[in-house]
C-alpha cells in the first residue's frame, strides 16, 4: 500500500508552482512519500490594487495559513519575504531552503543597463523600497529617472517594456532564476546600489506545530546560514514596526576569511519613496548561532536606524 501523498499548499502563480515544485521535489527525496501541489488563490493574487493598499502584509499568505491549520494542506511554501514578521503559535517555519540569488534586477529596451537609460526614463516597479532606493541613487548620480508603480505577474511585468510603455521594469533574481527566465536581465543591481527586501530570494516552508513527524522530515531541508540571515533581516523589519511593503531593504551575508565564514554583516536601508531622504546602516557581529542571536543583530540595527530618523521616512508604520 502506497503512503497517502503529502498535500502541499501554494499560490497559483507560474512563479509559485515552480518553487513549489522544486520544493515538492526536495521534499519527495527526504520522506519517501508522494507530494501533491494543492492550488489556492490568495486576496493578493485576485486584488488589483497595490500592495501598499491593500494591506501587504500577509496577503498573500493568509488563504495558505488558513488551509495549513484548516488541515486542507499538510505544509506550505511562500517566498520569505511575503511572510509576516509575526509567526502564529500553532504554525511552525519547519525549512528555510538554500538562498537564490537575493539581488533585484533591471529587464530593459535594447538591453540597456541601469545607468544607461535615457534621461526621464520610466522605471516600473510594485515595491516602494525599490522605489526609494532607485530614486536616491539617481539623485546622487546625476540620474533622471521616473519610477512608475506596477502590478502584475512576471509576463505582465516585462510585457511593459515589450510593448513600450516602460522603458525598464525592475524584477527578483531568484524569481526569474526558478521560472527559467534569467536570460532576459539586461542589468543585475549590485546590493550597493538597491538592497534586497528583507528575506529575498529565499522560500518559507511552513506547516502546523503538532505535525512533529512532518517539522523533523522538513526541516532535512533548512539551510542553517540562511536561515540566521533571513532570521536577523527580518528581525530589523519587525523592530521598525514595518510591514513587508514598507520602503525597507536588508541583506544579510557572510564574510568569510578564505573558507572560514567569520561575520555576518546586516545591512538595513528606509527611505522616502522620491529618494530625497534615506536612513543606511551596516553591523557586523560573529555568525548567530541561535534564533536568539540572530534576532538581537537585527534589533541592534534597527535601534540605531531609528536613533537616526528611520521611523519618519516610512509613511504609515504598519502595527
Amino acid at each position: 500500500m502506497t503512503e497517502k501523498a503529502l498535500r502541499l499548499g501554494t499560490r497559483r502563480s507560474k512563479l509559485a508552482l515552480a518553487q513549489s515544485g522544486q520544493v515538492a521535489d526536495a521534499v519527495r527525496r527526504v520522506t519517501g512519500r508522494p507530494v501533491e501541489l494543492v492550488e489556492i488563490t490568495t486576496h493578493g493574487d485576485v486584488s488589483r490594487e497595490h500592495l501598499t493598499q491593500i494591506g501587504g502584509t500577509g496577503v498573500f499568505v493568509t488563504a495558505l495559513r488558513d488551509a495549513l491549520v484548516s488541515g486542507e494542506v499538510d505544509f506550505a511554501v511562500h517566498s520569505l519575504k511575503d511572510l509576516p514578521t509575526t509567526q502564529p503559535e500553532e504554525l511552525v517555519l519547519a525549512a528555510v531552503p538554500v538562498r537564490e540569488d537575493p539581488r533585484d534586477v533591471i529587464v530593459a529596451r535594447d538591453a540597456l543597463k541601469f545607468t544607461d537609460l535615457p534621461r526621464g526614463a520610466r522605471i516600473g516597479t510594485g515595491a516602494p523600497r525599490r522605489m526609494a532606493q532607485l530614486n536616491a541613487y539617481a539623485r546622487a548620480h546625476g540620474l533622471d529617472i521616473e519610477t512608475v508603480p506596477i502590478r502584475g505577474n512576471v509576463d505582465t511585468r516585462i510585457g511593459f517594456v515589450r510593448d513600450g510603455e516602460l522603458d525598464a521594469v525592475v524584477l527578483a533574481a531568484a524569481g526569474l532564476n526558478r521560472i527559467g527566465r534569467i536570460d532576459e536581465v539586461t542589468d543585475f543591481l549590485s546590493v550597493d546600489t538597491v538592497l534586497p527586501a528583507p528575506g529575498q530570494g529565499a522560500l518559507a516552508i511552513e506547516c502546523t506545530a503538532a505535525a512533529a513527524d512532518l517539522v523533523a522530515a522538513l526541516g532535512e531541508l533548512d539551510d542553517p546560514f540562511t536561515r540566521a540571515a533571513v532570521t536577523a533581516e527580518r528581525s530589523l523589519l519587525a523592530a521598525l514596526e514595518a510591514g513587508c511593503s514598507a520602503p525597507v531593504g536588508a541583506l544579510a551575508d557572510h564574510l568569510a576569511d578564505g573558507q572560514i565564514v567569520k561575520e555576518m554583516r546586516l545591512r538595513g536601508v528606509v527611505g522616502t519613496t522620491d529618494g530625497t531622504r534615506t536612513v543606511q546602516l551596516s553591523t557586523t557581529g560573529p555568525v548567530p548561532q541561535t534564533h536568539d542571536q540572530a534576532m538581537a543583530l537585527g534589533r541592534e540595527l534597527a535601534t540605531e536606524m531609528l536613533g537616526q530618523g528611520a521611523a519618519g521616512l516610512m509613511g504609515e508604520r504598519a502595527q
